[in-house]
């Protein structure tokens, strides 16, 4: 069993023909399950390859075909599960913005920036975290999971801005615009003091 090589310790744990034990090795029973496995590879190599060992043209190509449905398949489904990402933690931020409160602090306006800023840098990449997705043959509709995308965050950027308006940061009642109402000048002046 062990061989000599120029390295100072080697060991050779193939067992050849002419080795002592080869015959009493191929006689032991294989351990459980691996009758069952040996079994089962000999027949997917036989159905992969035939009989004769040698897969046809036809064959070939009827594979390949389904192997691309089943990766056109698998990229739509990832395309869905992208497309409902936003959907899935819009509650989570839904509920952490009302948890925030209405009050100004540094919580509460970092959380909603979050909501604000995170939709919209989604909404202008819808491209490039679609991209991978994408398939050069065209069997990947990829239209609906972008449409979903979009409005899952346009339905996040309302959240936000919602939220902003309930801290009154968005100029949405009359009084956020009375530094630009234009004062009427009198033109007639009374000493009688209004009542």
């Amino acid at each position: 069993m062990a061989k000599t090589s120029n390295k100072r310790w080697s060991l050779d744990l193939n067992i050849k023909e002419f080795d002592v034990g080869h015959s009493k090795l191929q006689n032991t029973p294989p351990p459980l399950g691996m009758r069952r496995v040996a079994a089962l590879e000999k027949k997917n190599h036989q159905q992969m390859y035939g009989k004769k060992g040698v897969i046809s043209n036809e064959e070939l190509s009827a594979k390949e075909k389904t192997r691309a449905l089943a990766i056109a398949k698998k990229k739509s489904s990832m395309a869905m599960g992208l497309a409902t990402g936003p959907g899935k933690s819009l509650f989570m931020n839904g509920f952490m913005m009302y948890m925030s409160g209405s009050t100004l602090n540094m919580w509460s306006i970092s959380v909603t920036g979050m909501s604000i800023m995170t939709p919209l840098k989604n909404m202008f990449g819808i491209s490039s975290q679609f991209k991978r997705f994408e398939d050069s043959s065209g069997k990947v509709d990829l239209q609906m999971p972008k449409l979903i995308f979009l409005a899952l965050n346009l339905l996040w950027l309302c959240v936000g801005l919602y939220k902003m308006s309930k801290m009154r940061l968005l100029p949405t009642v009359s009084a956020d615009w009375s530094g630009r109402v234009v004062w009427k000048e009198l033109m007639e002046v009374s000493s009688i003091p209004p009542l």
